[in-house]
């Protein structure tokens, strides 16, 4: 067990809600509505520093000018989060600070209803997904993500002055070229780990013979910094004119193909469902692996999305890991 227990004040709709963590697996029953994501949001936000879902002033109770998270580890220590209606921090050993620390981020495999519908998503919210997984297992990777979209936000405010020559986004245009490529080696990388594995641990799961992979859909000509540089420039006319940034790695796409078709359209609901556990499941291994900690498993209300026998292998696969589950109703063991 890592979490011992964790309290919420004026988080959401909740006044003040406390959980205790008295075994490995954790269930958090009410009826929709009732607040049980919003318990998971408030784990990740003191595990990974910011929310999966909102911003602070949306996760604010309405009507208060306060919110507090206290989690407090098995292992003794204790973080304290506080938004005050313009700042969040983070207290640790009575140090402050308005960013978590990464000492004091721990890992966790987040699984929510919609990322069961993540083959037939838009290509943001497949980016969305692979952001934050691989964040979690590299930092430099969320460090380069965040230096990457500052940039480009900035190149394309730029791009809307009408007045803008091309000598003047040189500079960003470096910038961007330089982010973008480390994060095409990252995405290129991680994507071929996970590769190596989702065909045997889908099998482990449909216990069949079909081939499941994914392919990291990038723009052709992405290649190196300097053909990155080269695209920019030779798109600025056209940027101009559209008033953003045409070509980069923030037009990337993953594209899961299943018995060498896009799984979407080509899966059925069960084979997608075991697909997207089979990546679950890959995501806790490489963390476990490249981190050497066990991730903490949230698993929002996908209970009543799977059928027993997924049901079955979800909670064997994780069975060594401390689990904290919300749903609508009991869950019976197998």
């Amino acid at each position: 067990m890592i979490i011992q227990s964790i309290k919420l004040i004026n988080f959401r709709n909740h006044s003040t809600y406390t959980l205790d963590c008295n075994n490995n697996t954790s269930l958090i029953l009410g009826n929709n509505g009732c607040g049980k994501t919003s318990v998971l949001e408030a784990i990740y936000i003191s595990t990974r520093g910011k929310s999966f879902r909102a911003t602070d002033p949306d996760i604010l109770k309405h009507g208060k000018d306060f919110y507090r998270i206290e989690l407090h580890y098995k292992s003794g220590e204790n973080v304290i989060t506080t938004y005050d209606g313009q700042t969040k921090t983070f207290t640790i050993l009575d140090k402050k600070t308005k960013r978590l620390p990464q000492k004091n981020k721990y890992p966790v495999v987040l699984f929510l209803p919609s990322d069961l519908n993540l083959i037939s998503h838009s290509p943001s919210r497949r980016r969305e997904y692979f952001d934050r997984i691989f964040s979690e297992f590299d930092e430099k990777y969320s460090t380069n993500l965040s230096r990457y979209e500052k940039t480009l936000k900035q190149r394309n405010e730029l791009l809307k002055n009408e007045y803008l020559t091309k000598d003047s986004l040189f500079s960003w245009n470096l910038l961007l070229a330089k982010y973008g490529i480390e994060l095409y080696n990252y995405r290129k990388k991680f994507t071929e780990e996970i590769n190596s594995k989702i065909t045997a641990t889908y099998h482990s799961i449909a216990e069949n013979q079909d081939v499941v992979s994914i392919i990291y859909k990038t723009e052709p000509s992405l290649t190196s910094e300097q053909s990155y540089l080269e695209q920019l420039e030779t798109n600025f006319d056209k940027d101009h004119y559209i008033g953003h940034t045409s070509f980069g790695i923030h037009r990337d796409d993953y594209i899961f193909n299943f018995n060498n078709k896009p799984a979407n359209g080509s899966a059925s609901r069960g084979e997608t469902r075991s697909i997207i556990l089979a990546l679950k499941f890959i995501e806790a291994e490489l963390i476990n692996t490249k981190l050497h900690k066990k991730p903490i498993i949230l698993l929002d209300d996908v209970f009543s999305e799977l059928d027993s026998k997924r049901r079955h292998h979800l909670v064997e696969n994780f069975k060594d890991n401390q689990v904290i589950i919300t749903s609508v109703e009991e869950i019976k063991s197998e």
